[in-house]
């Protein structure tokens, strides 16, 4: 539906929402309400309808635009990010390290968040984009973000079975206890902010972390890493915990400053789309501070 325009004359009074249900009945409500959130139902050639109330009387022609042309009019140029794929409802984005993927106090301008909504503003003044999910600054890796209210809400609650492989690729110090395992931990958070690895239940949120060695070469070994828990840090501060931090991480032990960043990379990505279904699988490559630590 979203990669033709064509035009559908009203036969009934009726709120928007409400006649393009009952008249797109083999659309789903989800994939209509972005039609509308994204400016491309037009009224009678001349007014865009964002409003899901509104009002069409008998006799009104109702628009449906492809944004496909407009969005390869527009392009997203910036040093510290790239955008890897856009479509009508998610953007999926890649950051360097050393960005923010959201303001802080200190920081609200040299963000991910602030570049993309300065970007969706430009298709016009109501657009904006959603958080469903953060790195670390010092982390690299593949974001999504969400075009609407309703897109974020659903990836948020239905992240396990629709981001089914999330996984990191990390270089760190020392030896892993085996091969593939995971470290289960409870973390908890001091005055400084700093996050803390407890074995026993302390009180803390639980973690779980999988993680597979991929190459060892003293002192440094590469990892794998899947989380099967969201928690601040978990990645950084479970690792420290069992004596093998991140290269570069000096919040989080180590000593090693070697690659010039933090050896934590976003690296994979496969989710289920929100609106289309469809399976979309994203890599970035090992960076190559990673790859000279390893010669």
């Amino acid at each position: 539906m979203q990669n033709k325009q064509y035009t559908i004359t009203v036969t009934e009074n009726a709120p928007l929402m409400e006649y393009l249900t009952k008249k797109l009945s083999d659309h789903s409500r989800t994939s209509l309400r972005s039609l509308i959130v994204h400016g491309q139902i037009w009224l009678n050639g001349t007014k865009m309808l964002t409003d899901r109330e509104f009002p069409l009387k008998k006799g009104d022609k109702l628009e449906i635009r492809s944004s496909k042309t407009l969005l390869k009019k527009k392009k997203l140029i910036h040093s510290h990010m790239h955008v890897v794929h856009e479509d009508d409802d998610v953007m999926v984005v890649y950051k360097k390290e050393g960005f923010l993927t959201v303001g802080t106090e200190k920081d609200k301008i040299n963000t991910v968040y602030h570049v993309l909504n300065k970007y969706m503003k430009s298709y016009g003044r109501d657009k904006r984009i959603y958080v469903v999910h953060r790195l670390d600054r010092e982390t690299s890796g593949l974001l999504i973000f969400a075009k609407s209210q309703e897109v974020q809400e659903t990836l948020q609650k239905n992240w396990t079975k629709m981001v089914p492989e999330r996984s990191y690729w990390a270089v760190v110090t020392g030896t892993m206890p085996d091969k593939k395992g995971v470290i289960k931990s409870y973390l908890t958070e001091d005055k400084s902010l700093i996050m803390h690895a407890s074995d026993k239940d302390n009180g803390g949120d639980y973690a779980e972390l999988e993680y597979e060695v991929l190459q060892e070469k003293s002192p440094y070994t590469l990892l794998k890493l899947s989380l099967e828990t969201g928690r601040k840090n978990q990645i950084r501060v479970q690792l420290k915990s069992v004596g093998c931090p991140i290269v570069g991480d000096k919040k989080y032990g180590s000593t090693y400053k070697t690659a010039g960043r933090v050896c934590l990379h976003a690296g994979m990505l496969h989710f289920i789309h929100p609106v289309t279904k469809k399976h979309h699988q994203f890599e970035a490559p090992l960076p190559v501070e990673f790859k000279k630590l390893l010669k």
